[in-house]
């Protein structure tokens, strides 16, 4: 998994041109007014986006969040301080090279920074006479860290701990083709499935089957919670709140909606979750109350994506 977020092959980098391209394109967010108010005579409130300011970004392994950072960061009008894993030490000093060298002269090269050593982040950390924002883009232990270090604003972006809940009244080959897209298609992404969950009702039942016959036959492995394992006698999961980043989910039965929706506010990561349904009662409740940044009816969680909004890039969640 850790070569996967590494590797850099051409369609990857024409994708991350696109995206930048998408990011060009769009409205100048500065100093665009939201709303204006006259709240007495001739006293008039204005608000504005503005910049943050300077941002201090520590993100791992993975070298293509340096592009969609940058972009964002100069599209916002952002100074930027970046720091990359040590493991993609090369491709990250070659992109920022890259993005460096076109900026114009007249808004300075030094807009972005590239923090080499681990060692100079603890220094950095206590300038909060300067550096505005940090954002840790990474593992949970990554981000409490930096959040024990510093007295400057974290917005954390942690686990991806996903869930895809197939209701009783799901269509079953819809389901089949979200699960399959949602774990195999890229199983080191943060959006990517990590655990299932399926109604008891579909125990035993030919669609589930064959969807289990499905995952196996793409080289998925199954750890069962512990009714799965009881009935399915897969092997048992640890813990629920694991993510894989491989081809392995936890599979796991619940009775209904409501106890899906408490799993995964339980044992969840806030990030995506989605539930597989025909019935508008079932997806409205889920959809309502399941509390994370993006929840979806009958789509996979793969779509939780910057670019696929339309937002161009993204940092986080």
């Amino acid at each position: 998994s850790l070569v996967a977020r590494m590797t850099l092959k051409a369609g990857k980098i024409t994708s991350l041109a696109e995206s930048i391209r998408a990011i060009a394109d769009m409205e100048d967010p500065i100093s665009h007014t939201l709303k204006k108010t006259e709240v007495a005579k001739d006293l008039v409130f204005e608000k504005m986006y503005c910049p943050l300011g300077v941002l201090l970004i520590i993100f791992e392994s993975r070298p293509d969040a340096l592009v969609q950072i940058a972009a964002l960061a100069i599209r916002s009008g952002n100074g930027l301080l970046l720091k990359g894993g040590k493991e993609a030490m090369r491709s990250n000093t070659i992109l920022h090279k890259v993005i460096t060298s076109v900026i114009p002269d007249v808004v300075g090269k030094k807009l972005i920074g590239l923090v080499k050593s681990k060692d100079e982040i603890a220094d950095l950390l206590k300038l909060d006479d300067v550096i505005d924002l940090v954002i840790p883009r990474g593992s949970n232990r990554l981000v409490s860290q930096i959040k024990a270090q510093t007295k400057i604003p974290v917005l954390g972006h942690a686990d991806g701990i996903c869930h895809v809940y197939i209701d009783k009244s799901a269509d079953m080959d819809m389901a089949k083709r979200i699960v399959l897209d949602a774990k195999v298609d890229y199983p080191a992404a943060c959006n990517a499935m990590e655990t299932l969950l399926v109604h008891k009702d579909l125990n035993k039942t030919e669609g589930l089957d064959d969807l289990l016959m499905e995952l196996a036959k793409e080289g998925v492995v199954i750890y069962g919670g512990p009714v799965a394992h009881d009935t399915l006698k897969v092997p048992k999961v640890d813990s629920f709140h694991h993510e894989y980043s491989s081809m392995a989910c936890t599979l796991e039965f619940v009775d209904d909606v409501q106890s899906a929706i408490d799993h995964i506010n339980r044992y969840g990561s806030a990030h995506t979750d989605c539930i597989i349904t025909t019935d508008k009662k079932s997806a409205d409740t889920f959809l309502q109350q399941v509390e994370s940044a993006a929840v979806f009816h009958n789509a996979s969680t793969r779509f939780c994506d910057g670019t696929r909004f339309g937002l161009g890039a993204e940092v986080g969640i």
